[in-house]
C-alpha cells in the first residue's frame, strides 16, 4: 500500500479509479490521505504490532486506511463486508483491534458493534458528517492531520482471517520485520513475479478487497506505479467494458467469474476488445478444464493458475 516514490514524481497520475462511481484518487491524494490516517493512528497511540480493523465495501477509503496503518507498523484486518454483527464482532475482538473504521454503506451492521466490542478505543465511519451512534466521521477527523509522513515510520501489514469453514475464522499473524514501509515484505516480490505484474500496468480488481489475493494484488499494483480500477462488485459485461475503456493489462480472477463471462451472449463476447490483456491470474478454486480451455481460446495463452493459502507458506503455480 506504499507508493510515495511515485506520488513524489507524478502526483497527478491516477492510482485508483472506482469502476461504477467513477471516483478517482491520484497518487498525490493517496499519499496525503495515507499520511493523514497514519498521523491519526499515531495520535491515538497505535504503533508497531498494534491492531486495527476495517469493515467496508470496496471503496478508496478502505485502501487509504490500509496505507495509513502500513506506515505506523500496525497490523490491519479487512473484515468480510457481508458478515452479520456477531461475526464481525468476533473478528474485531479476536484481533484485539484498538481502532475500527467502517463505512456508511455498512452502517446497519456497524452501529451494533460498539456494544459487542467493549475494548475498541475509537470508532470511525466513512461517509458521515457528524457523530453517529458512537462513530466519528472518518474524513473530518483525518482531515485535521498533516499530509506529510509521520516520524519514524514502520512497515505494517495485513492480518487477514480464514473463511471459517471449519469453525470460527482464524487470524493469520505473519511475522512483521522491522522495516520502513518503503521496503515491501518479501512475499510481494514473489507476487509480482508470479502474477506477471510490471510497472505502469493497468490493473482491474473485480473481487472484494477483504480477500487475501485481491488485497495483495492492489497493494502490489500501488507499489508499481499502476492504475487500479476497482469494481464495486463483479458484473461480467461491465468487466469487459472496463477492459476496453481502460485498456486493462492485468487482473486477478476466480473460476466463477470465467463461467459468468462465458455465459454472456455470443455477440457480446465477440464484440469485446480484450487485446490489451497481458496476464490473467486466478486461484481460489479448481478451474474446470472446459472453462479454462474456453477462456484460453477467447483471450489467448495469458491465463495463469496458482494454488496458495493466505498464510503464504507456499504456492503451486
Amino acid at each position: 500500500m506504499f507508493a510515495r516514490q511515485y506520488a513524489d514524481k507524478n502526483p497527478d497520475r491516477t492510482a485508483i479509479v472506482m469502476a461504477t462511481s467513477g471516483e478517482v484518487v491520484t497518487y498525490g491524494q493517496y499519499e496525503a490521505r495515507c499520511n493523514q490516517f497514519a498521523h491519526f493512528l499515531r495520535d491515538a497511540g497505535v504503533g508497531q504490532f498494534d491492531h486495527v480493523s476495517f469493515f467496508m465495501e470496496n471503496n478508496p477509503r478502505l485502501l487509504e486506511c490500509e496505507g495509513g496503518a502500513e506506515r505506523v507498523g500496525a497490523y490491519y484486518t479487512c473484515i468480510n463486508s457481508y458478515l452479520a454483527p456477531d461475526e464481525v464482532a468476533y473478528i474485531v475482538n479476536d484481533s484485539e483491534a484498538r481502532i475500527v473504521a467502517a463505512s456508511l454503506a455498512k452502517r446497519d451492521v456497524a452501529v451494533q458493534l460498539p456494544a459487542l466490542c467493549p475494548n475498541v478505543e475509537r470508532w470511525l465511519m466513512a461517509g458521515i458528517d457528524d457523530t453517529d451512534s458512537g462513530f466519528e466521521p472518518l474524513e473530518n477527523i483525518v482531515a485535521e492531520y498533516p499530509q506529510t509522513p509521520v516520524d519514524g515510520e514502520k512497515l505494517g501489514a495485513a492480518m487477514l482471517y480464514s473463511s471459517g469453514t471449519t469453525g470460527r475464522p482464524k487470524g493469520i499473524l505473519r511475522p512483521l520485520p522491522d522495516l520502513s514501509p518503503g521496503e515491501a515484505l518479501p512475499i510481494m516480490d514473489f507476487v509480482k513475479a508470479m502474477f506477471g505484474f510490471r510497472e505502469d500496468m493497468m490493473y482491474l480488481s473485480p473481487a472484494p478487497l477483504y480477500h487475501s489475493a485481491p488485497q495483495a494484488s492492489v497493494s502490489a499494483a500501488l507499489r508499481l506505479n499502476a492504475t487500479s480500477v476497482i469494481m464495486e462488485r463483479f458484473d461480467p459485461q461491465q468487466f469487459l467494458e472496463l477492459v476496453d475503456q481502460h485498456k486493462v493489462t492485468h487482473s486477478q480472477m476466480v473460476p466463477t467469474m470465467f463461467s459468468r463471462l462465458l455465459k454472456l451472449p455470443d455477440d457480446v463476447q465477440a464484440a469485446a476488445d480484450v487485446s490489451s490483456l497481458e496476464a490473467i491470474v486466478h486461484a481460489a478454486a479448481p478451474c474446470p478444464v472446459p472453462v479454462k480451455q474456453a477462456m484460453i481460446e477467447w483471450w489467448g495463452p495469458i491465463i495463469r493458475e496458482y494454488y496458495g493459502a493466505t498464510e503464504g507458506q507456499g504456492f503451486t503455480f
